[in-house]
């Protein structure tokens, strides 16, 4: 056990709460899940947070994603200082957004035309819109436990904080809204094409995390994704890939481009944005077209392109393209993933890790995780104890079983030994 303070944290988090619900602005950020008091952070440099305590942390949060070069990267924050003296915003066109447009659409597969807005929330929304506007249909097919933002029509049977908090959808989604989404389990094509089979003709868009984050890393199996690809375009069905969490993240065109599959829309956030509020989506340009003010789609956004994002995102998509980051990335995260298996084995706790490039989760089970079933069978409680004890050793998880660790490139072999030996002494913690 350490001697880590938390007071001044626990003094923060009971004032937050006066004013916020829970004291946080997201849900997860609470610790509600795993029965702590959460950290309030002060600052953050590479690989590390620091607590307004003064603890420093090795982080494998990475703000769910966005901090893929590191946190306060000098480029990064450079670019943004730079931007910032020019305005911070205009409501009127600026040449960052034609630069940062034109770097997504040379590296996404799918992509030749595209928006920016501010959240991956209003991304999905937005395409979702845009699908149901270009077929005329309704209808909009998900995964059980895959997370598309807080969209009303897209709040049911969510994972990541919905799941983590006992709450599968919410109040206040209208049940007109919630009777237009129809779910199967991730990884099962056999149950997508009887789906399709039998409401086809009434739906609009089938929307995935082409890789699942928000049920824990779950990959998809051999197939999955080509076969979704021939069945919606069996059944004229807009295929959304909502790579907000994997565009930019396990590959530089994202999972589309690891896994060759091209969707007719693509949802990206996290990354692009370089660690500001930006999410952005784009397709084919028969569809994009259809988005005011060139067709009768409409969607808008005070802020979005936002000068401030669009240099963060042009400066940490030039890091990304440098030789050799995502294969520094692939290793870095590799032997992490080995490290940990070996001390869980060691220290006799069941664990089954998931991986795919940089984002991994560590499973309390000991049988195969392949969808939102297996995620909710794992030991949750046996995750908290393990979350808590990592935390007192000065590693920052994300605070539920339902979500995926990010590995940056700053996490160099110094920050994953330490994070192996901490998780050993934690997962001895977990089995006695």
């Amino acid at each position: 056990m350490t001697d880590r303070c938390y007071s001044k944290s626990i003094v923060a988090h009971a004032a937050a709460r006066k004013f916020m619900p829970g004291g946080v602005n997201s849900p997860v950020r609470a610790y509600k899940s795993v029965g702590r008091e959460p950290i309030t952070i002060a600052s953050a440099s590479g690989c590390h947070v620091m607590d307004i305590d003064g603890n420093q942390y090795l982080d494998y949060v990475g703000s769910y994603g966005p901090i893929i070069v590191g946190h306060a990267h000098e480029l990064v924050v450079g670019a943004i200082q730079h931007a910032a003296q020019r305005g911070t915003t205009f409501g009127m066109p600026t040449e960052l957004e034609t630069q940062l447009a034109q770097v997504v659409v040379d590296a996404v597969p799918s992509v030749e035309v595209v928006r920016f807005v501010n959240s991956g929330t209003e991304a999905v929304m937005s395409a979702i819109r845009l699908a149901r506007g270009a077929t005329g249909r309704d209808k909009v097919i998900k995964c059980i436990g895959g997370y598309h933002g807080h969209v009303d029509g897209l709040l049911v049977q969510a994972g990541s904080g919905a799941t983590t908090l006992g709450v599968p959808s919410s109040p206040g989604v209208p049940a007109t809204m919630a009777a237009q989404t129809l779910l199967v389990p991730y990884n099962d094509l056999d149950a997508a094409k009887q789906m399709l089979a039998k409401h086809g003709n009434d739906v609009a868009a089938f929307a995935i995390e082409p890789i699942a984050g928000n049920m824990g890393c779950i990959p998809p199996e051999e197939g999955y994704l080509a076969g979704l690809r021939e069945l919606c375009d069996e059944h004229s069905v807009i295929l959304i890939f909502d790579e907000v969490m994997t565009g930019f993240r396990v590959a530089y065109g994202g999972a589309q481009s690891l896994y060759g599959i091209t969707p007719d829309i693509t949802c990206m956030g996290k990354v692009v944005g370089g660690g500001l509020p930006c999410a952005a989506y784009g397709g084919r340009e028969d569809l994009m077209r259809q988005i005011a003010p060139d067709g009768p789609v409409y969607q808008a956004g005070t802020l979005s392109g936002n000068p401030l994002a669009m240099a963060a995102g042009v400066a940490q998509l030039e890091v990304l393209r440098r030789d050799g980051q995502y294969e520094k990335l692939e290793r870095t995260s590799a032997v992490l993933a080995d490290g940990l298996c070996e001390a869980a084995s060691g220290c006799g706790v069941p664990v089954t890790i998931n991986r795919a490039g940089s984002m991994l989760t560590v499973f309390f089970t000991d049988k195969p995780v392949r969808n939102y079933d297996d995620a909710t069978a794992c030991d949750t409680d046996a995750f908290a104890r393990y979350f808590g004890a990592m935390l007192d050793r000065g590693v920052t998880l994300p605070p539920s079983q339902f979500e995926a660790y990010f590995v940056s490139l700053a996490h160099d072999e110094d920050a994953i030994a330490q994070t192996v030996a901490a998780a050993r002494e934690a997962f001895a913690l977990v089995g006695a």
